[in-house]
């Protein structure tokens, strides 16, 4: 500003200047008198004029001759000059056209010609944070990683360029499989850059894969701070986090902090059935079976889930089953129309021997929506009736190629899990997993712990004591074969292969082709040597079992002679029909 005010000053000052001159010389009339060698110059105005402005142009004409003269000397000095200038001006014009025909060749996927652009820029222009940057993309495009690596290293130097050159580290890692180095990598890149969308869902992936939890709930809270999550969605997520950190936290002996965690998941998220199972088991550790009842009676409420009834049943594991039916009627109260819950209530009677009752409960579920679980139920049901064997094994037989149920299915890829997760082991995806049924029926997925079958019958995977107590009250329907077999259908426990009883005396074997289902007329007399030697009875039955004579039973319960006679039968092989078999025997 004082540099501005002091040329206004003198542009007023050479005004004025000219100004009073001029005046002066109008009030004179007199021109301007000079004395030179001694001879007296005298100057009218107008000759004064032309005489000012022909000195001035001659001083602009010498002043421009100097600055030419100093250029010319510094240019034999060797300082830059316009010569210089006007090549750099090419030289970075041709620069910047390499740059821009790399980035064209780069988003092309012409990887060679981008590489080739990119040595150009960079012999051209004196900016290695932006040529690095196109030649570190030039050589991914052009496959060639320990270029695109070395490129990269270089840009960690810039402090510019250091948070480009480590997420480029971090994404060849991650192609590599290197999740470990990619995790530490994403971390120093989030220091730097807390805020970036990208980064913090990577980290987030990369903290879940390897079991940061701790790590990841504080990048949440980040996300949640600054706006890029919805808070409902926070809660959720946190949740789920927290119960993975419990279940780690509890894997190391630390019962108390996963206790709290686990009840603090619950809280957060009440629709989150294993926090809500871990919360309920922390409360029975302490004694405390009203709070643990009250944790999963709201879970219930929500979503009813086998688990959930598991764990209730483990609140009182040594009880009767009349007791153990009305101490249950709290819990399906919560949700009586729900499918789990008219399953639940079945499997209950079934427990107490109440066949009709459990008839009831079950309705219409094995005809209007037929799972694995509905139609053991239903077998079970028949069994306990007294109804033929032909009856059950037809049920039996829908079984075998029913549908599991509601399993815990990924949203994103639609893979099938045995157990809950926070992530999916096929994609990775976070807190994907849903307690529906499948799409598509998935044949090879295993059930967890059996407990889509009948749990309180074939007891809990957490605790013996409480397993076995509450498969203890249930034995007589346990025992039944049509229920023995859900959970070997749903790939639960397996039983222990029962040894076919010593014989001594004849033994009876069937008689037909491999795949045909026998009936009792097939069925011949031989000695145990002979039976020994014989062949599978059917393609059907998984390993030979002989047949023993069966021990008679009770009327109305009638039992089968092996476990084997309940083993699943061709499908498309209609039951036996009782008459036919009364006229085989009158033909024989």
């Amino acid at each position: 500003m004082l540099l501005s005010a002091l040329k206004i000053l003198i542009f007023f000052a050479i005004v004025l200047v000219l100004t009073l001159g001029a005046m002066q010389l109008s009030e004179t009339g007199q021109g301007l008198s000079m004395v030179y060698g001694g001879t007296e110059y005298t100057l009218g105005p107008v000759q004064l004029v032309i005489a000012a402005l022909v000195v001035v142009l001659l001083g602009w004409i010498t002043v421009r001759l100097l600055g030419l003269l100093l250029a010319f000397l510094r240019f034999l000095l060797g300082d830059e000059t316009a010569i210089n200038r006007y090549f750099a001006r090419s030289r970075e014009r041709k620069g910047y056209d390499a740059l821009s025909e790399g980035m064209l060749a780069v988003a092309s996927g012409e990887g060679k010609l981008a590489q080739d652009k990119a040595a150009k820029a960079a012999k051209l222009l004196d900016k290695p944070h932006v040529t690095d940057l196109l030649a570190a993309q030039a050589a991914e495009v052009a496959g060639d990683r320990r270029k695109a690596g070395e490129v990269y290293r270089r840009l960690l130097s810039d402090p510019r360029t250091r948070f480009v050159g480590i997420r480029g580290l971090m994404r060849q890692k991650l192609d590599e499989g290197d999740t470990a180095t990619a995790l530490k990598l994403a971390e120093k890149a989030y220091a730097l850059k807390p805020k970036h969308a990208e980064l913090q869902d990577t980290l987030l992936q990369l903290q879940t894969r390897e079991g940061d939890w701790k790590g990841a709930r504080a990048v949440l809270k980040d996300k949640r701070q600054q706006g890029q999550l919805p808070k409902d969605v926070h809660v959720r997520r946190d949740a789920v986090l927290a119960l993975k950190e419990a279940s780690e936290v509890l894997a190391h002996g630390n019962s108390i902090s996963a206790r709290e965690a686990a009840i603090s998941a619950n809280r957060a998220s009440p629709d989150l059935i294993p926090a809500a199972v871990l919360a309920a088991r922390s409360y029975i550790a302490q004694n405390d079976p009203r709070n643990a009842s009250r944790v999963l009676q709201k879970t219930w409420s929500v979503r009813p889930h086998p688990s959930v009834a598991a764990a209730y049943a483990e609140i009182v594991p040594d009880e009767k089953p009349a007791a153990r039916l009305r101490r249950f009627e709290d819990l399906m109260r919560q949700n009586p129309d729900d499918e789990e819950t008219r399953l639940l209530r079945a499997e209950l009677l079934l427990a107490a021997e109440d066949f009709p009752g459990a008839r009831r409960a079950l309705g219409n579920l094995a005809e209007k929506h037929p799972t694995v679980r509905s139609l053991s139920i239903l077998a079970a049901v028949e069994r306990g009736e007294g109804s033929d064997d032909a009856v059950v094994r037809g049920i039996l037989a829908r079984a075998l190629v029913a549908s599991r149920g509601p399993q815990w299915v990924c949203d994103k890829c639609h893979n099938v899990m045995a157990d809950w997760s926070p992530t999916c082991d096929s994609c990775g995806g976070f807190d994907t997993l849903t307690w529906r049924e499948p799409d598509t029926p998935a044949w090879g997925a295993t059930a967890p712990n059996g407990v889509e079958m009948l749990p309180l019958l074939v007891g809990t995977a957490h605790g013996t004591a409480a397993g076995t107590a509450a498969a203890e009250p249930s034995a007589p329907a346990a025992a039944d074969p049509a229920v023995a077999a859900g959970p070997a259908g749903m790939g639960g426990p397996q039983p222990e292969p029962r040894k076919p009883p010593e014989t001594t005396g004849p033994v009876e074997i069937a008689d037909v082709s491999p795949g045909m289902v026998p009936r009792e007329s097939d069925y011949r007399r031989v000695s145990p040597a002979a039976a020994a030697s014989e062949p599978a009875m059917t393609v059907t039955d998984p390993e030979p079992v002989l047949a023993a004579p069966s021990a008679p039973e009770p009327a109305g319960r009638p039992a089968l002679d092996e476990p084997g006679d309940l083993l699943p039968v061709r499908p498309d092989v209609e039951p036996i029909d009782e008459e036919e078999v009364k006229m085989a025997g009158k033909n024989r």
